[in-house]
């Protein structure tokens, strides 16, 4: 099986900086999840469809490793894979560059599949599973 990566695109908006002008360091998680639902919405899954499927999917771990700042107005292109298939987790890499294609950051979070009545984990769904596949 061989696990897709996924590109996504974005522009530092000022919001986002503090006064020098930085990415403040908050926000890395949010261009993770971006990169995540991005990957997902490219396999034709949302957290929207999972969520009517009764399956939740709660970060249980988040990791960054600062390399150089982002600044406003760069766009970064966030590249978002996997290293193993999912079973009750799923892990998801990150590697950010900007537009000089120079490396921002890299991370990783980790998800737990879990019914959302029951609040217990769960394996990762099949249709999930079938879309990894090539």
């Amino acid at each position: 099986m061989k696990l897709q990566k996924f590109i996504t695109k974005t522009r530092i908006r000022y919001s986002e900086t503090d006064q020098m002008g930085v990415v403040y360091h908050g926000n890395y998680a949010q261009f993770f999840e971006l990169g995540r639902t991005e990957w997902l919405r490219s396999l034709g899954v949302t957290y929207k469809d999972m969520e009517n499927n009764g399956i939740i999917l709660p970060v249980i771990s988040l990791q960054c490793d600062f390399i150089k700042s982002a600044l406003y107005d760069d766009v970064l292109t966030i590249e978002t894979f996997l290293k193993k298939t999912p079973l009750v987790k799923i892990a998801f890499n990150y590697e950010i560059k900007n537009q000089n294609d120079e490396l921002i950051c890299t991370g990783n979070s980790v998800l737990a599949f879990m019914n959302s009545k029951t609040m217990k984990p769960m394996r990762c769904p099949d249709y999930l599973l079938n879309s990894l596949k090539i």
